[in-house]
């Protein structure tokens, strides 16, 4: 399960003669790596395709305004971008839309959710049984907890999350379970809302001292849509604090801060979610009928200077199977 991951290899297909679809693409902070993997993937199949894209900037109540705009657009397909996105465009599967504030009749393919099943997005992963599919991100949460245990061994475990977030609720919730068959404690914190219940970064360094204060040996950043766009505060916190890192997305390992991740790479998850879509325009099947996956093969990230920096060496054998990384090369994210 471990090891660097391989370029998904395209399928080589006839282009569709007089046929160019057209894809709505709806990201949430930007181009990530995710987003070149889906288009890459179609351009390597043949298709030809028209992409709109429109980008939230982080503020999920965007999502109507486009939704009407697509219903003009038209679009053969709807790619969106993690949790929020993806339940503000979809809705959830056992809450009746009366009011048809989400889409229905567009076929939608989803990118970077880590729980679709607990964030209410399908039913099941095997067969959605409605017009959505996508590719999951995270490997499970108890693997990464046990990997982490593997590199150093930990009683108090920390986590900083968006509570509003089910994502993010349903993963923590599974770390809360894991604690407590091992003996161990889940220090929790949740950052702070404003007005409108929406998270906010203020005070997010206060809340990374308190996880330390409370003797937690370790952070989890666990794949919360709010906290990747903050990895640029809360790691150096915590490193300033001698905490070190355990990154659940490639992100908060190759931007610098985490020490250490379990991950799969932004690049694939998009080739993943774009075979999902060639099923679907070429091949012509249901995206009710395509399973939800993850992919197969995993890779361990260690950041060789955060490591430094803590005085915290990675076990001689882990250097078997485990990517070395170095700050200097991370490659560019939008934000």
């Amino acid at each position: 399960m471990l090891g660097p991951l391989s370029a998904m290899a395209a399928p080589v297909l006839q282009p569709v003669s007089g046929r160019a679809f057209h894809i709505l693409m709806i990201t949430f902070r930007g181009e990530t790596d995710v987003d070149k993997g889906f288009r890459a993937y179609l351009a390597d199949a043949g298709l030809q395709v028209r992409y709109t894209v429109r980008d939230v900037q982080q503020d999920v109540s965007r999502i109507p305004a486009i939704l009407q705009e697509a219903k003009a657009l038209a679009p053969d397909l709807i790619y969106v971008w993690g949790t929020p996105v993806t339940l503000a465009v979809v809705g959830p599967y056992d809450e009746p839309d009366t009011q048809r504030r989400y889409v229905h009749d567009i076929p939608v393919v989803f990118a970077l959710v880590a729980a679709p099943v607990q964030s209410r997005i399908v039913p099941r992963l095997d067969a959605p049984g409605r017009k959505v599919t996508g590719a999951v991100h995270v490997v499970p949460p108890e693997v990464q907890l046990r990997v982490m245990q593997n590199y150093r061994s930990f009683t108090k475990l920390g986590v900083l999350y968006n509570g509003a977030e089910p994502n993010s609720r349903a993963i923590v919730a599974q770390a809360r379970a894991f604690c407590q068959r091992q003996g161990a404690e889940l220090v929790e914190r949740t950052f702070h809302t404003n007005d409108q219940g929406q998270p906010v970064g203020d005070g997010v360094e206060d809340l990374v001292a308190q996880i330390h204060a409370a003797g937690a040996q370790w952070l989890y950043l666990l794949p919360d849509t709010f906290l990747g766009t903050l990895y640029d505060r809360v790691t150096p916190a915590a490193l300033q604090l001698q905490l070190p890192s355990f990154g659940a997305a490639e992100l908060a390992v190759r931007s610098g801060g985490a020490l250490l991740g379990l991950v799969s790479r932004y690049y694939s998850v998009g080739q993943l979610a774009g075979a999902k879509a060639v099923d679907i325009l070429v091949g012509g099947k249901s995206a009710g009928a395509l399973p939800v996956e993850t992919l197969k093969r995993f890779s361990l990230l260690v950041n060789m200077r955060v490591a430094h920096s803590l005085r915290m060496y990675p076990p001689i054998d882990m250097l078997n199977y485990a990517e070395v990384i170095a700050v200097g090369d991370a490659p560019a994210f939008s934000s």
